[in-house]
């Protein structure tokens, strides 16, 4: 059975780092489609960080430049390090992954693969 496995949530102050991990088991083929988005309360969820089919990677505008998406295919981890958070960094963050191509956040949204969530929490 494919699961993600989220794990590296945890409260801050503002300034500091996080890394989330993001564990891909269960499918015996590549991973094309892999990233995380984001979600507070009473809010859109929110593209954070993507890597494309073409192996391109895509940030959201509200943490690009102190985020960074990297991936271990080896061990087909997807990781997420978070620097310079800011409290509105505060949301629940979900990995996604799907074997079926995607180039957009409209398709990684309808990746049928999802992790359960890390809780982020920046205080100022």
């Amino acid at each position: 059975q494919v699961q993600l496995v989220e794990s590296g949530g945890g409260s801050v102050q503002a300034g500091g780092s996080l890394r989330l991990p993001c564990a891909l088991f269960g499918y015996s083929h590549s991973w094309s489609c892999m990233g995380l988005f984001r979600q507070a309360p009473g809010k859109e969820r929110e593209g954070i960080a993507r890597i494309d089919s073409d192996g391109r990677i895509t940030y959201g505008d509200s943490v690009k430049g102190r985020f960074a998406i990297s991936q271990d295919n080896a061990k087909n981890t997807l990781y997420l390090q978070m620097n310079s958070l800011k409290p509105e960094d505060t949301a629940m963050y979900y990995c996604a992954a799907d074997h079926i191509s995607c180039l957009t956040w409209g398709s990684l949204r309808r990746a049928r693969y999802w992790g359960q969530g890390a809780q982020v929490t920046v205080s100022s």
